[in-house]
């Protein structure tokens, strides 16, 4: 497994899940000082992460991106793929695949999670999931023609009411024509949804691609109550060789999460390593 932690490029995110806030460079000499493999970043949008800056930046460093998030599409824009304007849904599609496009250019993936939207008044969940199906069989053939996946993202019940279990998400995945989307697995908002986070993980086994490595009150692990041996012995069992990646709370300060995550992935590796 590799570890990464997050940077936000986003000022309207203030308050946010995202370690790192001063810049990619802040974030890359901090995260490369405690022994952290990458970086996954949070960009205003897609264009903000200017490729031969980054890898400057990343390169020097020895970091890598390990996934780059579309959620400002919705917080700058408030952009989803499952509004019934569509105008904003094509605007939503495209700031994906330009996204797409961008973290590419890094050999890394791209991930919808606040961008899927909800389903509400003049909105059907049926329609809703129309649009979505439309968008991700796109999108996912779009990730494919660079060689990477596509991440989706559950999210608990107070942000969306399509998919919040990792089982029901797997299902209506496998159900597409696209095999280019993948699952990530975040454990805050499987804390709240899964009544067994390890056997959530073991269940989609083959669709695990990403885990955002957070605890139960979305501080970093360790600051809650998630049982970790029990993720890392899933973790195991399932052969997963991906990104544990910090989307946490800056909480006490960014430099007590940071530490206190890479402390936990160290424990995670060397619980894996001991079975």
């Amino acid at each position: 497994m590799k570890s990464a932690i997050t940077v936000s490029l986003v000022p309207q995110a203030a308050g946010g899940p995202f370690v790192y806030w001063k810049g990619l460079a802040d974030a890359a000499e901090n995260a490369a000082a405690l022994g952290f493999d990458a970086l996954e970043i949070f960009p205003p949008a897609p264009n903000a992460v200017d490729l031969a800056e980054t890898h400057g930046i990343i390169d020097h460093h020895g970091l890598k991106v390990a996934a780059i998030g579309t959620g400002g599409g919705w917080v700058v824009h408030l952009w989803t793929l499952t509004n019934p304007d569509a105008g904003i849904r094509h605007e939503a599609r495209e700031f994906i695949r330009a996204t797409i496009d961008t973290a590419a250019g890094f050999g890394a993936p791209a991930i919808i999670g606040s961008m899927q939207g909800r389903f509400a008044g003049e909105v059907s969940r049926e329609q809703a999931l129309t649009w979505l199906q439309e968008a991700i069989e796109d999108l996912g053939e779009h990730a494919a023609s660079h060689g990477q996946v596509l991440l989706y993202e559950p999210l608990n019940r107070y942000e969306t009411n399509l998919f919040n279990r990792q089982g029901d998400a797997a299902q209506w995945l496998r159900a597409l024509r696209t095999r280019s989307v993948r699952l990530l697995c975040d454990l805050y908002h499987m804390n709240i949804e899964e009544s067994d986070l390890a056997g959530a993980l073991v269940a989609c086994a083959d669709l695990v691609g990403h885990v955002h490595f957070a605890d139960s009150n979305r501080r970093a692990i360790g600051f809650g109550h998630t049982d970790i041996a029990a993720i890392a012995a899933a973790l195991r069992d399932i052969g997963y060789r991906g990104y544990l990646s910090a989307e946490v709370l800056p909480l006490p300060t960014s430099q007590e999460a940071a530490d206190q995550t890479i402390a936990s992935f160290k424990r995670v590796s060397a619980l894996v390593d001991a079975r």
